[in-house]
C-alpha cells in the first residue's frame, strides 16, 4: 500500500468524512454578514477553531479542508489550525484553487485558475502540515452546456493540479461539481455528470496520476434547483451508483460526495441512501461544508462565545453524517 493510498483511505475510514471548511473570504464575509456577525479574521478563526476543537473531529472527521487564511493562523491556544486538527485526530487539508473565472472561447462558462506558481506554493502549504488538497472544477447544464471546451479544460487543469500534489507527496481531492442550478432533468445531470468525470479519469491516467492516491468528490444525480421533474431521494441514491460505476475506476479508493446546495436533511438522507444501495468496493463519504455548518453558524451567531452550545449542534450534525456513511441513519434521530 502507497503512503498516498494510506492516507486516502484513513481520511475516510470508519463512517468519516471530511469538513469543507476553505470557503475564501468572500464566501465566508457573506455567510457571517447573513447572520449579522462582523467578518473579521478573528470571527472567522472563533467560528472555524470552534468546530475544529469539536469532540466529533475525532470520532468523525477524517480530514478538514482548509483556506489559504486559515492554516497559517494560530488557535487560541497558540497551536498552528494544522496542528490542533492533528490532535483532534484528523489530517489538515488546504483548498489550492484560486478560483473559477471566465473561460476564453466560452464566455458563459468557467475554467479554475491556479496552476501558475503551484508547485512552489504546495511545498509551502506541506511544510505547514497539510496532507491533502483541493481542486474545484465546475460545469453548468443547459442546453448548449457544459461544452467540449470546458469539459477538456477543466478534466486538464484538474490533471495537471493532481500530478503536481501527488509529486509533493499530498493527496489531490478531484472535485468536478456538476452544478445543480438550472431546469435540467436528472437524466441530463447523469450522463453530463458521467461524461465530465470519464473525461477527468482520461486526463488523469494520461498525466500519470495514481488513482489509488486521490479521492473523488463528485456531485450526487439531482435535477435541476428549478426543474418541474424532480425525483425521490431513492432514485437520487440509485442514479447516483450507477452513474459512478460506470465512470470510475476501481483504483480510486474513495468518493466524498459535495453537498452542492442540499439542506442539512437532504444531503444526509442522500448520503445514507447511497451508502444502503451500495454494492461496489468504492468507499463513500461525505465533503460538506454548509450542510455541516450552517445550524452551527445560525446557533453561534446568537451568541458567538457560546463554544459548548454551538459544538452540540455541530457534533450531532457530524455524527448523523457518520450514521449515513454506514447506512443507519433514520430521521427519528434527528432533534
Amino acid at each position: 500500500m502507497s503512503e498516498l493510498n494510506n492516507i486516502a483511505l484513513k481520511i475516510l475510514e470508519k463512517g468519516k468524512g471530511i469538513l469543507a471548511a476553505d470557503e475564501s473570504t468572500a464566501t465566508m464575509t457573506k455567510r457571517l454578514e447573513g447572520v449579522n456577525v462582523t467578518s473579521t479574521p478573528e470571527n472567522r478563526l472563533l467560528f472555524r477553531e470552534t468546530l475544529f476543537s469539536s469532540s466529533s473531529m475525532t470520532e468523525c472527521i477524517g480530514g478538514v479542508i482548509l483556506y489559504d487564511e486559515t492554516i497559517k493562523q494560530k488557535s487560541s491556544k497558540k497551536n498552528m489550525i494544522p496542528e490542533l486538527i492533528s490532535k483532534m485526530g484528523s489530517y489538515p487539508g488546504i483548498k489550492v484553487d484560486t478560483g473559477a473565472k471566465v473561460l476564453s472561447g466560452s464566455p458563459y462558462e468557467k475554467i479554475t485558475e491556479g496552476l501558475d506558481g503551484l508547485r512552489e506554493r504546495l511545498k509551502e502549504y506541506n511544510h505547514l502540515g497539510a496532507k491533502f488538497t483541493k481542486w474545484r472544477g465546475v460545469f453548468s447544464i443547459s442546453k448548449n452546456f457544459p461544452s467540449k471546451l470546458s469539459i477538456h479544460a477543466n478534466a486538464h487543469a484538474l490533471a495537471r493540479y493532481s500530478a503536481l500534489v501527488q509529486e509533493c507527496n499530498m493527496v489531490p481531492i478531484v472535485e468536478p461539481e456538476v452544478l445543480m442550478d438550472g431546469e435540467h432533468s436528472a437524466k441530463e445531470c447523469y450522463q453530463k455528470t458521467s461524461e465530465v468525470i470519464k473525461k477527468c479519469f482520461e486526463e488523469l491516467i494520461l498525466h500519470k496520476v495514481d488513482l489509488k492516491g486521490i479521492i473523488l468528490k463528485p456531485n450526487m444525480i439531482l435535477a435541476g434547483n428549478k426543474s418541474k421533474d424532480k425525483i425521490s431521494n431513492e432514485e437520487v441514491a440509485k442514479l447516483t451508483l450507477e452513474c459512478l460505476e460506470n465512470s470510475v475506476p476501481s483504483e480510486v479508493p474513495g468518493i466524498a460526495f459535495l453537498s452542492g446546495g442540499q439542506s442539512e436533511i437532504e444531503a444526509t438522507e442522500n448520503l445514507n441512501l447511497i451508502n444502503k444501495y451500495n454494492k461496489t468496493n468504492f468507499i463513500l463519504s461525505y465533503s460538506y461544508g454548509r450542510a455541516l455548518q450552517q445550524s452551527a453558524l445560525k446557533f453561534w451567531s446568537k451568541n458567538i462565545q457560546n463554544v459548548k452550545g454551538t459544538q452540540e449542534i455541530f457534533n450531532h450534525r457530524e455524527k448523523m453524517n457518520t450514521l449515513a456513511d454506514q447506512g443507519k441513519w433514520s430521521n427519528n434521530l434527528e432533534i
